[in-house]
């Protein structure tokens, strides 16, 4: 990642007024992208351009997620996609701003509309900087499918004004039930990512079914540990077309979120199956996949789709449970061993020495859960952890954008899609830096205490760890003051070497006794859910999933992943809400004839960020 992609005013070799006529600015550089961009002028359009520009588009021009950095990929990118006429329709300037985020940034901000032939209608964000010259040329720009031509989404004033006086639940039933038809996308589980992509679906008028395997919606979180909150903002979670009521916790317990997804699928009209397993999914020649589902009452019934959607979350746990990795001397020790994923109260070890291997999250939440219920409990960390505190690190990360600025969900989805990760993450050090400098005393004190700490991946804090490691961190509600305070005991300079019979022995030859050792040492491998589905050949098959390309674009999640009517569908609650729109367009372009030609990164090209 090139330090270079940031446009500071010292390496533009400029100085800028704070009294910038910004519409003035926005107004001539979009007349002359329109104009361009209409006839296909590609060289134009580059002039217009910095030569260490980005841009980010989103299905509106290549069926796919990219980033194009640098004048000669968005070179080559225009020559292959931008031809007359492809794209038309421009409206903007909009919403244009000067704005500094810093004393050495500046640019000039503002969003447009335009129309895609025989795609859709997109949107568009775009960021000016200035030039020695004194013409303000873009340093970033984002395109994004919004709709297909043709197929807008079934809401607001499109929605039948016709009076249902009677049938609508015999209608339900028979809709869930699928007796004498086969939905079109078979969706496997029913967490967030299941749930949203179903109800976009519904929304452009593909049918689906969602199989879950536990009881009720939302048992992926009230089965979890009794102490679970969700570490994200509320006004940063909302589900699609369903805000969260404005009464709701900032922090959801896991069990009023879990029966909000019960409610959600209920209010939805989504149609899901419980209790319920995909035994087998096999493609077929014709493109149509046959899954048999086995049923909570044991019978069995095989469904010919076009789309299986694989949404069993981040977690390995689909393909069994999580297991502890094998330590020497763990069949001698005489206490129990597990895993987070197993792990469900504190209560459960009253009495009892506890010992969690482990410092991201769950080992934190397992931690203060422990000590809440007056459990002994010590943290084993085995390597340093990214910590920040939520009284401060939202105010960097969310609440500007989401809490502060009073735009809509979807326009602020926009604005932070706009920053592509090959720029966002350089961004996001600068936030680090200024947020470890509030959280100073916090971390001081678990410094003292002899907790490793980072600054994330790249030094990029949290973001750009869970889109690489989808761990390593801790979003503080809580247990990092009851280890800086010695409530929470910690161990930390030495690797383990085995257990014994009452416990772990260190290499440096110290021990600690245990009855409990409770692994919170990772997620396992996003593809496992995939092979729990389709199989390890067919999985095989597919790229990777999760994890970030060269162009900082997360491999396989929400897009094509290789193998005809497969995909993947993963993240939190605000990328479940954002990319399950553009998930579900795809499947509707490839069924109404739409989608015919992706402009993609070839794997074989990509060494990952």
């Amino acid at each position: 990642m090139a330090s270079s992609l940031l446009p500071t005013l010292p390496r533009l070799g400029v100085t800028v007024a704070s009294d910038i006529d910004s519409n003035k600015v926005a107004t001539e550089w979009f007349n002359t992208f329109t104009a361009a961009a209409t006839s296909g002028d590609v060289d134009t359009v580059l002039s217009i351009f910095i030569p260490n520009a980005l841009w980010r588009d989103l299905l509106a021009l290549t069926w796919d997620f990219r980033t194009f950095s640098g004048e000669s990929k968005i070179k080559e990118f225009l020559q292959n996609r931008l031809k007359p006429n492809v794209i038309y329709d421009f409206n903007g300037p909009r919403d244009s701003a000067f704005q500094q985020p810093a004393p050495d940034l500046a640019w000039v901000q503002f969003t447009f509309t335009f129309s895609v032939t025989s795609v859709g209608a997109a949107s568009g964000v775009v960021r000016l900087v200035p030039q020695k010259d004194g013409i303000w040329r873009c340093h970033c720009i984002l395109t994004n499918l919004e709709d297909l031509d043709g197929y807008p989404e079934n809401k607001g004033p499109l929605l039948s004004p016709e009076i249902n006086h009677s049938s609508w639940e015999a209608e339900r039933a028979r809709e869930v039930a699928f007796e004498d038809e086969n939905p079109t996308v078979l969706i496997v589980g029913g967490g967030q990512a299941g749930l949203s992509v179903a109800a976009r679906l519904k929304c452009l008028g593909v049918s689906s079914l969602i199989v879950e395997k536990n009881e009720r919606v939302g048992d992926n979180w009230r089965k979890r540990y009794d102490g679970l909150c969700l570490h994200g903002p509320v006004y940063f979670d909302h589900l699609p077309y369903m805000p969260f009521p404005s009464v709701w916790p900032v922090f959801s317990p896991a069990r009023k979120f879990a029966n909000w997804l019960e409610n959600y699928a209920d209010v939805m009209d989504l149609n899901v199956w419980t209790s319920s397993v995909v035994t087998s999914a096999v493609s077929e020649d014709s493109g149509k996949w046959t899954v048999t589902v086995k049923r909570g009452d044991g019978k069995e019934r095989a469904l010919r789709v076009n789309h299986v959607v694989s949404a069993t979350g981040l977690a390995e746990t689909s393909i069994g449970t999580l297991k502890p990795p094998y330590v020497e001397g763990m069949e001698i020790f005489k206490g129990k061993v597990l895993h987070s994923f197993e792990h469900k109260r504190a209560l459960d070890y009253a009495g009892k020495k506890v010992v969690v291997v482990g410092a991201a999250t769950s080992a934190h939440d397992i931690c203060a859960d422990c000590y809440r219920h007056g459990v002994d409990v010590t943290m084993y960390q085995r390597s340093s952890t990214y910590v920040f505190s939520t009284k401060n690190g939202f105010k960097y990360l969310t609440d500007e954008l989401y809490l502060n600025s009073g735009l809509p969900t979807h326009s602020a989805d926009l604005l932070k899609a706009s920053f592509p990760n090959l720029l966002g993450t350089e961004l996001n050090v600068r936030s680090v830096d200024a947020l470890a400098e509030a959280d100073k005393p916090l971390l001081d004190a678990l410094r003292a205490r002899g907790f490793k700490l980072n600054n994330g991946y790249k030094g990029a804090g949290q973001l750009l760890q869970f889109l690489t490691k989808k761990g390593g961190y801790y979003i503080d509600v809580g247990a990092s003051q009851l280890i800086a305070d010695g409530k929470i005991k910690l161990k930390s300079n030495s690797y383990m070497k085995k257990f014994t019979e009452n416990g772990i022995l260190f290499e440096d030859g110290t021990g600690l006794p245990a009855d409990v050792v409770v692994f919170a040492t990772g997620v396992g491998e996003t593809k496992g859910g995939l092979k729990s589905i389709v199989g390890t050949e067919v999985a095989d098959k597919c790229g990777p999933i999760w994890g970030l390309n060269s162009e900082g674009e997360l491999y396989g999640v929400w897009r094509d992943l290789g193998v005809r009517g497969l995909w993947s569908a993963t993240g939190h609650l605000a990328a479940c809400r954002f990319h399950s729109k553009h998930l579900a367009m795809q499947i509707k372009a490839l069924e109404a004839g739409l989608l015919k030609e992706r402009y993609s990164l070839p794997l074989e090209n990509d060494q990952g960020l």
